[in-house]
């Protein structure tokens, strides 16, 4: 359970840091390779279309007067808290995208400047890379130089890498190789990787604690909160959750009610006391939650926090099934924003996240 004094704490940070706003957050649990209105890339090698688009930064470079087109890509760092967590950034715009943000993995490497205060990038100094992408799967060869890391950061780094390539609609499945040879384990703690490459079906920041018979649960991913400074951020978390509880739906939000348990230095967007009154629906892709008043908090309206809401449409919109949100208190749907505007449509699951604005 989250400790009320901590999600207060960061709900006040969050509002004065002018975090919250729109109803929109990041892509259904990857980013598109073509997004809305952005550089589209269909496939490695692809040349990159010509216009400027909504989503792609036009920079001056120094001299010639000329312009730099940059797109935002998710990259899986690792936070202070030793958490995987994507950073959205904006990189040059590249005829091979998957390539390139594996490169900016690479410690030492042209991500350096743009690190965010507090996280690290996972790959080890002067690893090289190359990506061929066949049939939604991204055969990823390494250099040598990948070896040279610390055991402690091994999962991490599998983890890393499989969600900043799945990214891209074109990469559902990862394979691993180094100086052109499969690699079945991880060089350095050994650990096993499957003969059907890495997905994010594996999990990310994987919280096992008090699990006892894993055979009898299946994972679950959600969204905590955590702090970097002033800029708070979402860090998804995949849990085991008992295959007692049926419902997928119902059983994410239990999860985000009952808190990120062993994990301390996050917090839940969900106050405690929170039940859903009636069975979830989804119908066309929307989910419809009717939820009691503890959903509203301390809030003596009949408003939402942004935490809230942002925590249930990106944890729910991990689910297949799932595109967006809708959400009832009592039986009606009558709720406003932190913003003070009616929520009269379903929240949908935004672009980008943790980019420090929207």
């Amino acid at each position: 359970m989250f400790k009320r004094a901590q999600l207060a704490a960061l709900i006040v940070m969050l509002a004065a840091s002018g975090f919250i706003s729109g109803c929109g957050l990041l892509s259904k649990g990857k980013e598109k390779l073509d997004p809305p209105k952005e550089v589209s890339y269909l496939k490695e090698g692809e040349e990159l279309q010509t216009s400027p688009k909504d989503g792609e930064e036009e920079q001056k470079t120094t001299g010639e007067g000329e312009t730099e087109k940059t797109v935002m890509r998710d990259l899986y760092l690792i936070d202070r808290n030793g958490l995987v967590v994507s950073q959205t950034l904006p990189l040059p715009a590249s005829d091979s995208p998957a390539k390139q943000a594996l490169e900016y993995l690479v410690a030492d490497g042209p991500v350096t400047e743009k690190l965010p205060n507090g996280f690290r990038t996972v790959l080890p100094a002067n690893t090289e890379v190359d990506v061929d992408i066949q049939d939604g799967t991204a055969i990823v060869d390494f250099s040598e130089e990948f070896a040279d890391y610390e055991a402690k950061d091994e999962k991490k780094i599998l983890q890393a890498i499989t969600w900043t390539l799945t990214q891209f609609d074109s990469i559902e499945r990862v394979e691993l190789r180094m100086n052109g040879h499969k690699i079945n384990e991880m060089p350095v703690d050994k650990t096993p990787i499957s003969e059907k490459g890495l997905s994010r079906q594996d999990g990310i920041n994987l919280e096992e604690s008090g699990v006892a018979d894993i055979t009898n649960t299946r994972p679950l991913t959600v969204y905590y909160l955590a702090q970097s400074d002033d800029k708070p951020y979402y860090v998804p978390v995949t849990k085991r959750v008992s295959n007692a509880e049926t419902d997928d739906i119902t059983a994410i939000v239990n999860e985000l009610a009952e808190g990120p348990g062993m994990m301390a230095a996050l917090v839940s967007g969900m106050g405690g006391g929170v039940k859903l009154l009636d069975e979830p629906k989804v119908k066309e892709g929307v989910v419809t939650l009717n939820f009691n008043e503890a959903v509203l908090g301390s809030s003596k309206e009949k408003m939402i926090s942004e935490e809230t809401l942002q925590s249930l449409v990106l944890s729910l919109t991990e689910l297949e099934d799932v595109k967006s949100v809708a959400i009832a208190v009592g039986g009606k749907q009558e709720l406003l924003n932190e913003k003070g505007e009616p929520l009269t449509a379903p929240v949908s699951r935004p672009e980008k996240v943790n980019t420090g604005s929207y």
